[in-house]
């Protein structure tokens, strides 16, 4: 009889900013020695870890505002977490930080010292050596979570190695933040329309998981980024997607 494996709950982050003729996606290239979509090219996110979880974030956080309560209500009791682990991976691997700085504005990395000292702090988030919430803590941050908006969901298949239950979120990405991948677990960075990226994948030159490619294909139908946004903001349903493995896979 297969084992059966683990499902771990996830949290991933679709960033969006305008572009000249359409609305650009940040993705990142996952190295080929990675133990789970090597290779692929993917949107920011991973593991909720326990810490996402700790009530000491209601301090550092601002939202979810009451036009996310059916997020919230459909994220569960565990919302808390989902939402911090979204910034916190989004931060972590993307460099870009969602978060209201302690004069209430976005945070924008508005100068290259501002910047640097924001990329010092990725590393020793990555190794846990320092927290999210003491950065929020140090910086006098309030996390965005009012500005990231619970899209849906996709449970990886059984048959797969690593099984995550994964919560997509939608974000507007702060002007001024750029994204820059983290030379370790992922190689390469790009903004990139989602209509480009799937022709690029039919063309084997853009590899995507399957999950990835279906979230593409939606996010696609959308003419423009305030469309995309405005479609989050107003969504009253928030489907489970639970594909299943041809057989023989």
């Amino acid at each position: 009889m297969p084992k059966v494996q683990p499902i771990r709950p996830a949290a991933t982050v679709i960033l969006v900013r305008e572009a000249s003729d359409d609305y650009e996606i940040f993705m990142l290239r996952r190295t080929s020695n990675a133990a789970f979509a090597g290779g692929m090219y993917v949107f920011p996110g991973g593991r909720v870890d326990g810490d996402d979880h700790l009530h000491s974030y209601d301090e550092f956080r601002q939202g979810p505002s009451p036009e996310q309560s059916l997020q919230q209500r459909a994220l569960g009791d565990e919302w808390r977490g989902y939402w911090i682990a979204g910034i916190r991976e989004s931060f972590e691997e993307a460099g870009l930080l969602l978060a209201y700085t302690r004069q209430g504005e976005l945070l924008s990395y508005a100068d290259q010292k501002e910047h640097d000292r924001f990329h010092g702090y990725r590393k020793p988030l990555h190794s846990g050596s320092v927290s999210l919430l003491e950065i929020c803590a140090a910086e006098e941050l309030k996390l965005a979570v009012d500005r990231i908006h619970f899209y849906n969901r996709f449970v990886t298949p059984m048959g797969r190695p690593r099984r995550f239950d994964t919560r997509f979120f939608i974000a507007e990405t702060p002007e001024g933040q750029v994204g820059k991948h983290d030379e370790a677990e992922t190689v390469d960075s790009v903004w990139i329309s989602p209509t480009d990226a799937l022709e690029r994948h039919a063309r084997d030159e853009f590899g995507l998981m399957n999950v990835t490619r279906m979230q593409l294909e939606e996010l696609a139908r959308h003419p423009s980024k305030r469309a995309l946004v405005a479609a989050a903001q107003a969504r009253s349903d928030f489907p489970v997607h639970r594909p299943v493995l041809p057989t023989g896979q």
